[in-house]
């Protein structure tokens, strides 16, 4: 999915099965009219973990669309997946990041749960979301160093998430500005556990159009095992301020290598 959002970002999603799992309990979610975009990795095993991220991420828009706040949203998917499951007698939860971007300036993020978003730019990568996992407690406290979180066997356990409780129930929420010349990263677990900061870095710090880079991105997950579902939303740079760059630069360079006008002689 591939398309110019009304912020004039443009933006492309990928969600896969990887290269183990037989079914995708992955969901993703591309709203551009409300400035809005999600990722959801759904737990339970089959069709639970599918019915619990499609659940998640169709409240979450209708929400969203009636004009409730992001947070509200968050609490009303929760809700939503939690009364099904505890109707239907089963075990089922979700992962959820989203991003809502406003007026192209400025983002509100939400999330629950290990799934992740990103900042990139031509500085560097920097993680926006806190994961609500074991091992980032671990590495919080100092127990564990962000390398030895990725290869603990525990990495899987989250503390947090859609559909799990309704009493005591809180999300990571940030708001910040959004930069012209920054992309966002948003992605489930089965990215970022296969490929580290600077892996994402190397593959979306580049001017390829965001379509080619969720392919890039699930193919390197996909090369380095493809162990759990993949998925990725890459929301790009501002079209019209890079466009005026480089126009800019088009601009410079012509006049570095057009030949000058000779000079008149001086007449008295």
């Amino acid at each position: 999915m591939t398309a110019l959002a009304r912020h004039k970002r443009a933006f492309a999603a990928l969600t896969v099965a990887g290269r183990v799992r037989r079914h995708n309990e992955d969901a993703v979610l591309c709203s551009p009219e409300l400035g809005l975009w999600a990722v959801a990795d759904g737990m339970g095993g089959a069709q639970r973990g599918e019915v619990a991220s499609a659940l998640a991420l169709e409240t979450l828009q209708r929400a969203i669309a009636n004009g409730q706040g992001l947070r509200t949203a968050m609490h009303a998917a929760n809700l939503a997946v939690f009364e099904y499951a505890e109707a239907n007698n089963l075990e089922m939860g979700t992962t959820l990041v989203c991003v809502r971007i406003h007026d192209d300036s400025e983002y509100e993020l939400a999330w629950a749960g290990d799934s992740r978003a990103y900042c990139i730019d031509a500085h560097g990568i920097r993680q926006l979301s806190h994961d609500h996992s074991w091992v980032q407690t671990m590495v919080d406290a100092g127990e564990l160093t962000v390398d030895e979180a990725r290869r603990d066997p525990r990495r899987n356990i989250v503390l947090r998430c859609i559909g799990q409780t309704l009493e005591g129930f809180d999300i990571g929420y940030s708001r910040a500005p959004l930069e012209p010349n920054e992309r966002m990263l948003l992605c489930s677990d089965g990215l970022s556990g296969e490929l580290d900061d600077t892996e994402l870095f190397r593959l979306c710090n580049d001017d390829a159009d965001p379509t080619t880079t969720v392919n890039r991105l699930v193919q390197g997950a996909n090369d380095c095992g493809g162990r759990d579902n993949i998925s990725c939303i890459v929301i790009g740079r501002n079209v019209t301020a890079v466009m005026t760059i480089e126009s800019a630069m088009r601009r410079f360079i012509r006049r570095l290598i057009s030949p000058k006008k000779p000079r008149q002689p001086y007449t008295p």
